[in-house]
């Protein structure tokens, strides 16, 4: 019997046509389209299932979008007989949400009410074209920090995404990265890489957002997770004693300790990795945090029916 965790995408997973298959397949997951539409204001399924791309790019949109079609996807494949809870779940940064809705502490439509607004509060936190983000290839997190450092005299600039071994991405203002990015390539960075992206996520600009954020979580129920859910900002399961609200406060201005959530799943006798929703991005992360680990995405019915005759195998 091998241990099961699933894993839920953060913003970049979104496509135009994402959850269309499976909404026009199941009535599970078109109820977990028309709750999360009823609570936003615009139109969920057509941004999801025709577009256009450039507003579903944008973080107050694509936030919502790819928390729906996840849990849409997660109940669809209950629906179609995955009976299994899983050992833990994670989720990337925004991915976090869904990890938490599947794990009972927070209701869809609220969740998917709460990311948009978390969405609209981390683009205001940095006026548009002031900051963003740049993947470093080829360094260790270690020496990526240390370069954040010496450039932050040219402005704030952090290690925000610890993704995987030689992955790491950096934010913060435009000044800041650019001279990071200068001396990375002094230091041996394969690539420096620029991300479509319009704010400085999860770099300590954030806080205003995080602050902000708080005001709009205390109007949402919440409740301990029924699965462990490992948290972005601690690499670690959620505590049962404390409020998970805190966690998410934190989680918009902290790093996202992605390599060493993965980590900490194998320790905890995981041996099996499923990412649900938009895209395969986590798998192939997993796959190089963890080379043994097996690693299988479900983001249409063909993925589900895989991990269906999975099931009693796990």
């Amino acid at each position: 019997m091998s241990r099961i965790a699933f894993l839920f995408p953060g913003q970049g997973a979104q496509y135009v046509g994402m959850g269309r298959d499976i909404y026009e397949h199941s009535a599970a997951a078109r109820e977990v389209f028309d709750r999360a539409a009823a609570v936003l204001p615009f139109d969920l399924r057509e941004l999801c299932f025709n577009g256009p791309e450039e507003k579903l790019k944008q973080t107050m949109y694509a936030q919502p979008a790819i928390l729906t079609v996840s849990i849409a996807l997660w109940r669809a494949l209950q629906e179609a007989g995955w009976r299994k809870s899983p050992a833990a779940l994670a989720g990337h940064s925004l991915g976090e949400y869904s990890a938490l809705v599947v794990a009972g502490s927070l209701e869809p439509a609220d969740a998917a009410a709460v990311v948009h607004q978390r969405g609209r509060l981390m683009q205001e936190a940095v006026p548009l074209g002031q900051g963003g983000m740049v993947a470093v290839l080829g360094l260790d997190a270690a020496r990526v920090r240390e370069i954040c450092a010496a450039a932050s005299a040219a402005g704030t600039v952090e290690a925000v995404n610890l993704n995987c071994p030689g992955q790491v991405v950096i934010a913060g203002t435009n000044a800041g990265l650019e001279r990071a990015m200068v001396l990375a390539r002094e230091a041996g960075a394969r690539r420096c890489m620029p991300l479509a992206v319009s704010a400085p996520f999860h770099s300590s600009l954030m806080r205003p957002a995080g602050e902000k954020l708080a005001g709009v979580l205390a109007g949402v129920r919440v409740k301990q997770p029924a699965i462990p859910v490992v948290s972005n900002v601690t690499a670690r399961y959620y505590p049962q004693e404390a409020d998970p609200r805190d966690l998410l406060v934190r989680q918009v201005y902290s790093p996202v300790r992605w390599e060493e959530s993965i980590a900490y799943l194998r320790e905890q006798g995981v041996r099996i990795f499923v990412e649900i929703g938009p895209g395969r991005v986590l798998c192939g992360l997993v796959k190089k945090i963890c080379p043994e680990a097996v690693a299988y995405n479900v983001e249409d019915r063909a993925g589900m029916e895989k991990i269906l005759a999975l099931e009693g195998e796990v």
